[in-house]
């Protein structure tokens, strides 16, 4: 994915739900600054991933409209 453009298609199908219990089970005992920092570990992560400026300010864009 580059350019800025998202999809806004469910690209993770059946593993949505296997990954949204991961998440939550690593946020598991975590008070809210462990948590936040896990957050904030992850984002950079995918964030590195992803590698393409213009995807990101898009995806940041997306996340704070609610």
């Amino acid at each position: 994915m580059t350019g800025g453009t998202l999809s806004a298609e469910d690209r993770l199908g059946a593993c949505g739900d296997d990954f949204y219990d991961l998440l939550i089970r690593a946020h598991d005992g975590l008070d809210f600054t462990a948590s936040a920092a896990l957050n904030v570990r992850l984002l950079l992560i995918l964030a590195n991933e992803i590698g393409d400026f213009e995807t990101l300010k898009a995806a940041v864009q997306r996340a704070s409209e609610g």
